[in-house]
């Protein structure tokens, strides 16, 4: 058929705009920059010590400088950034530094003098009252005026652009939305495009707490021109709030409305910082061996008799949930891209273990009181970390291209080393990574992190690359893997595939791991060696176990050699031992944006389909009520066959209320949240039950699970409540073997 000329040359620029695009791709760079930092202009950090700094000094001390600690001795960082965004809290953002600054315009104001800071209970004073506004939703109207909180606003913006270098180095016009509900952290960090047409005033938590409101006055600043992201941080001190997948904080239904929303608005999540590791965690990966990394079971204050519940508060099993939302409901809120950052609230950051001076002023700047397991806030301040890094793959260093690539979610994280990671998928074979100009024929003939495939209507699987190159002054490389997470019948799987990796290691024939490189960190000296692992990795793979109708989602992750921890590096340096309660070493690592697979509505369509409660309901089926449920389960042991697995096990209910799970493919499972059993204990430890509102009610990693059985002829039918509706779960008679070579091999 002959096109008209109009479609052969808008053919030709589509095509002559690819081209354009993949050549400006490829010439991209890694720029390495700071998401989240605090000043004295924070009234958290001037309480905490930090009353001499502002915003200027926190770009000199990104760009090289030298500053001063709160605690008075100097400060540089180890190697320079490229870009940062000055993050000061918007709630009272500068009243308190400025209250006490003679001659400001705040200094002035009658409220002023209540704002003094004489003394030690003076600080303990302020600290409380005004974080008591914000609580109580009662704030102080002289602090948060447009007079006073828009000419904070206005010097900060001042001093990015006074710190703004384009080519050289990019500031960025930022602050921090700090919704803390019940102790939960919520908070966001808001960055600007550019700061030509910004609010007089930043949105905060003041004006709401609830992200979703947030997301709206962020949708009306695009519709003024001022186009923005938003930034979650510390998940895991989130108590399971940072990634809802039934009702938002209002208590509403989340909807495909609620999720267009967040992923418009907020393009990236933090998952490194300070205060600890959001990727994942050990209950909900019991199967990565390296998931038990920096892991901080806190809640902000520290409030008595409460901890925070795992689920909902780490980025690999919201990555999960999201698929799962995606397949059961038609929408997905959770494809967000990776950062790192620090929270430190002392205007410089420390983002290396052998220069860690803490990030909360005078409560963790003293190494001897740091290493004496001083409480701040409840928190031993041993189980601090260093600050991570968010690398962004960009044309040039300047606001709009770094902008462009967080909005695309071209972004990595590191856990502090200027790692520099690069991530490929493609849907047209491998062979690419050993082409001499790869880079070039990756991003012509494939999508980078933070993209998604296209869709696949034939049988090859996906392929993917994955390049990683060491900071020169940090450790070797150890490996670089490729983290996969999967969904079938409101189920989802993870599973880790090693792809690269550092010297003659050959994978374990039966689990197709790398054994572990070694180390070569002698703990008393605190010191190692770069003798082993390897300065760059590159590795292309294909998933093995790829199925086209189900959704998917890659990221990769790469490993540096073992290197001394802050804890131990210091212990030498105090001449103690190094304390036991946190890791002697640390393998230090990046993280990619992820890459997300979705099959066709034709695959969709086709793919076999679970039983769900619908269609158990449309059968006949009864809900078994409290009595019912009572007579089934309580003082007897019950036969389970997951019908997305086909995995066989045996739960022993006892008349106290404990129930074991065992017996999983003839071997004792281990604690998990998805996929194969509804366990809450560990490798033959009973956990307890109970029979509520004609539920089976559970725990797991402090957060309720209920189980909700439904009697259909004569055959059982259990639906787990995190499992998006589908009844997965089958009551079968005892099996005459547990052999896993009788089950259903599918991986799936």
């Amino acid at each position: 058929m002959r096109r008209s000329s109009t479609t052969a040359i808008l053919l030709a620029s589509t095509i002559l705009a690819a081209i354009a695009t993949a050549a400006g791709a490829q010439e991209r760079q890694a720029y390495f920059g700071e998401t989240h930092v605090h000043t004295g202009w924070s009234f958290d950090a001037y309480i905490f010590g930090n009353t001499k700094t502002t915003p200027a000094d926190a770009y000199r001390y990104a760009k090289g400088a030298t500053i001063k600690h709160p605690l008075g001795y100097d400060i540089k960082i180890d190697t320079p950034l490229d870009w940062m965004g000055v993050t000061d809290h918007s709630e009272y953002v500068g009243t308190v530094a400025l209250a006490n600054t003679p001659g400001s315009e705040i200094s002035k104001l009658p409220i002023a003098q209540k704002l003094i800071v004489h003394s030690p209970a003076d600080v303990q004073r302020i600290y409380l009252w005004l974080g008591g506004t914000i609580v109580d939703r009662k704030p102080i109207e002289e602090l948060i005026s447009p007079q006073v909180a828009g000419s904070v606003w206005k010097q900060n913006v001042q001093m990015a652009d006074q710190a703004n270098e384009p080519g050289k180095f990019t500031a960025f016009c930022s602050y921090e939305w700090t919704s803390t509900p019940n102790n939960r952290n919520m908070h966001r960090n808001v960055f600007f495009k550019d700061c030509t047409n910004i609010p007089e005033v930043p949105y905060s938590s003041i004006d709401s707490s609830n992200p979703s409101d947030l997301w709206d006055w962020m949708d009306g600043q695009r519709k003024a021109g001022n186009e923005l992201l938003a930034i979650s941080h510390n998940a895991n001190l989130s108590d399971g709030h940072m990634f809802p997948t039934d009702v938002d904080e209002k208590g509403r239904p989340i909807d495909a409305a609620w999720a267009a929303s967040r992923d418009r608005n907020e393009r990236l999540t933090e998952i490194k910082q300070i205060k600890g590791a959001s990727e994942t965690h050990p209950t909900l990966s019991p199967n990565d061996e390296f998931a038990n990394f920096e892991i901080l079971t806190y809640l902000l204050g520290d409030p008595a008799g409460r901890f925070p519940q795992v689920p909902g508060s780490y980025v690999r099993q919201a990555l999960k949930d999201g698929l799962s939302m995606q397949d059961a409901r038609g929408y997905n809120p959770y494809k967000t891209g990776f950062v790192g950052g620090s929270d430190s609230h002392n205007t410089g950051v420390p983002y290396r273990q052998n220069n860690f001076y803490g990030g909360h002023a005078r409560a963790d700047g003293d190494m001897k009181q740091r290493m004496a397991g001083f409480l701040f806030a409840g928190l031993d301040t041993r189980l601090e970390n260093p600050a991570g890094l968010t690398g962004v793959w960009a044309e040039e260093n300047t606001r709009e291209s770094l902008f462009a690539a967080m909005q695309r979610k071209e972004t990595f994280a590191t856990s502090g080393p200027h790692i520099q990671l690069r991530f490929f998928g493609r849907s047209d074979g491998t062979g690419v990574a050993n082409q001499q100009d790869w880079v070039k024929a990756a991003y012509a003939g494939g999508v980078t992190m933070g993209g998604d495939l296209p869709p696949l209507t034939n049988a090859k699987a996906p392929s993917f690359i994955v390049w990683a190159v060491k900071d020169p002054t940090s450790g070797n490389l150890d490996r670089a893997q490729i983290v996969k997470g999967w969904t079938k019948h409101g189920q989802s799987f993870e599973k880790i595939f090693d792809v690269a990796w550092a010297g003659n290691r050959t994978p374990d024939q039966f689990t197709g791991s790398i054994p572990p490189i070694g180390s070569t960190v002698n703990i008393e000296e605190a010191s190692y060696t770069n003798t082993i692992g390897s300065v760059e990795l590159k590795g292309e793979w294909t998933d093995p176990e790829f199925d086209p109708s189900l959704d998917a989602f890659y990221y990769a992750r790469v490993l540096e050699i073992p290197t001394p921890r802050w804890t131990t590096i210091q212990a030498r340096d105090l001449g103690i031992a190094p304390p036991d309660n946190v890791a002697a070493t640390v393998q230090e690592r990046a993280w990619s944006s992820p890459i997300w697979y979705a099959p066709t509505k034709d695959l969709r369509a086709a793919a076999s389909k679970g039983t769900t409660v619908a269609d158990l309901t449309k059968q006949g089926a009864v809900l078994l009520d409290n009595a019912a449920l009572t007579d089934f389960i309580v003082g007897k042991t019950t036969w389970v066959r997951n019908s997305v697995t086909g995995e066989v096990f045996n739960i022993a209910w006892t008349t106290s209320g404990q129930r074991l799970i065992g017996n999983l493919n003839g071997a004792i499972p281990q604690p998990s949240q998805v996929g194969d059993v509804f366990h809450g204990g560990a490798l033959g430890v009973g956990s307890a039950y109970a029979i509520k509102d004609g539920a089976i009610v559970t725990t797991l990693g402090n957060a309720p699970y209920e189980a909700k059985v439904y009697k259909s002829g004569d055959k059982y039918f259990a639906a787990r409540s995190n499992e998006f509706g589908y009844a997965n779960y089958e009551v079968v008679p005892t099996p005459q073997t547990l052999d896993p070579l009788d089950q259903q091999k599918s991986p799936f």
